[in-house]
């Protein structure tokens, strides 16, 4: 059996390179999986940085830490999300979520409004207001609550609060809204290179 310390060192290395027998041979003789190279990467950040879906899910399934961040502050989901790898990204926002329930709403954007005009939300049946100084033409913001305002500030200037479950049916199907999340700002995927 190889030293805890080369092995470690061993599943670094091959994690950088992407080659998953390594990272499992590695692995196999001891090595640390929340171990953090010269980068001040884990073979996890490197497995989501290049996109290599067989190998997170590798390291995850043998206990990697998802939610694990390195001095840049970010997780492995960020890390693969800002490459543009969205098959590792799901994987790992998944385990991220199990591990730590509290990261879903970090992954929604928030505050959110998208603008309509008061004529688009009065054609839904469940609408009701009493602004009878705005017109259909009325600009106004449906926020990430489903409330309506004529502000892009959330509860001021509300003019429709009566979200129910139809109102956000309507606002989902008829009006296309819903808030963005992090895959929406996904860029075209990148290579990460190695330093």
């Amino acid at each position: 059996m190889t030293a805890p310390d080369s092995a470690t060192d061993a599943l670094l290395l091959s994690s950088k390179a992407g080659d998953i027998d390594g990272v499992s041979a590695a692995l196999d003789e001891g090595a640390t999986l929340s171990a953090r190279d010269g980068d001040d990467w884990s073979a996890l950040d490197w497995a989501a940085g290049c996109g290599n879906v067989a190998m997170v899910s590798m390291l995850l399934h043998r206990g990697a830490d998802p939610t694990a961040k390195g001095s840049d502050g970010r997780t492995p989901y960020q890390i693969a999300l800002a490459a543009g790898h969205l098959d590792a990204a799901r994987i790992l926002r998944d385990a991220e979520e199990l591990a730590d329930p509290a990261s879903k709403e970090a992954h929604v954007w928030r505050p959110y409004c998208k603008a309509y005009t008061l004529g688009e939300l009065r054609a839904a049946p469940m609408w009701s207001d009493s602004a009878t100084d705005l017109t259909d033409d009325t600009i106004v913001y449906v926020h990430d609550d489903h409330t309506v305002s004529r502000s892009i500030w959330l509860g001021e200037d509300v003019v429709f609060a009566d979200v129910s479950p139809q109102w956000i049916e309507y606002c989902r199907q008829a009006l296309g809204f819903q808030v963005p999340d992090d895959f929406d700002l996904v860029p075209p995927a990148q290579s990460i290179g190695s330093s």
